[in-house]
């Protein structure tokens, strides 16, 4: 009789248990939210790095300097990080030349980005470096030797008209300059995340972000020893800002594409455009013009196709 009962109630246990296979889907969105939780994270620390780097710079930082601070305090969260999960040992690398190749560009892009944020509308800013998806479609193929259709070049030109009704190409004037520089940070994006594609086959992700970081510290201080500006209180707390912003900003999008699909995640990358056009309006009284809108549409819907069609699997 015991025996039975005990067997009735393992019997009445395993029916009230979920089967794998539903657990599985549930665990799966549980991480698709979390991702885009992540990746929502990231968009508004970034915004608020880019936004701490134009108050900055419109106080009279150099480019230099503020690339110095954002980059040296961008390592209290990213040790922290290491330390409570990977530890240190993980930054042992066999690709030297590989991380300064990443480096090399990105702090390029860098530079190029927080000089345009000193004179462009953030909306502007944000709209003109999401050329970036355009610019690694349309170098993958040389540099990496993937196959690019015709669907995609098509998208790329459309995405680079966008990118030309943004940026009013005239040299002639300040507002013309920036646009450029801009688009500079999106070219040192592109590369940099091409570098990083061939790095991750054996590098971790923290690993790539903390010799990045180490990089563009030593190219910053080197560089503001020659332009030197002493903060006052409230620009020193704006630049230690604009670091801890800016590494948090990097893990939490490091760890969205980590537990979650890329394909799902990065469309909300486009997220910023909100983001930073409602802080460039209750802050400077930005209002994006007739331009940037028409070519921040055709830059997005671009990246977007893009991204579907890379999702499917086709190279047509």
């Amino acid at each position: 009789m015991q025996a039975r009962l005990s067997s009735g109630v393992r019997q009445i246990r395993r029916s009230e248990e979920p089967p794998i296979s539903a657990i599985q889907p549930i665990e799966r969105a549980s991480k698709i939210r979390a991702g885009i939780a992540f990746r929502l994270g990231a968009v508004v620390a970034m915004a608020a790095m880019n936004s701490l780097v134009k108050v900055a710079a419109e106080q009279g930082a150099p480019t230099f300097e503020i690339m110095f601070f954002r980059n040296f305090f961008a390592f209290i969260p990213i040790l922290a990080y290491l330390g409570a999960t990977r530890g240190f040992a993980s930054l042992r690398t066999q690709r030297p030349m590989g991380h300064l190749v990443r480096a090399t560009v990105g702090i390029s892009g860098m530079f190029c980005g927080f000089a345009a944020l000193g004179v462009l509308p953030l909306s502007q800013f944000t709209a003109i470096t999401f050329a970036a998806p355009l610019i690694i479609t349309a170098l993958s193929a040389p540099i990496l030797g993937e196959k690019v259709g015709l669907h995609r070049w098509a998208a790329v030109i459309i995405g680079f008209a966008g990118v030309l009704v943004m940026v009013h190409p005239d040299t002639a004037g300040v507002v013309g300059a920036g646009s450029f520089l801009a688009l500079g940070q999106a070219l040192g994006t592109a590369g940099a995340m091409l570098a990083i594609r061939q790095l991750g086959a054996s590098e971790p992700g923290p690993t790539i972000v903390f010799y990045f970081t180490l990089a563009a510290v030593v190219v910053g201080a080197v560089g503001m020893i020659f332009v030197w500006v002493t903060p006052s209180p409230a620009l020193l707390l704006t630049l230690v800002g604009c670091g801890l912003a800016g590494g948090v900003g990097q893990l939490l999008l490091t760890q969205a594409f980590k537990i979650a699909p890329a394909a799902v995640v990065a469309p909300f990358d486009y997220a910023s455009l909100i983001v930073m056009g409602l802080i460039g309006y209750l802050f400077w009284g930005e209002l994006p013009t007739l331009g940037v809108l028409v070519g921040a549409v055709l830059v997005v819907a671009s990246g977007l196709y893009i991204l579907l069609r890379e999702t499917r699997g086709r190279t047509a």
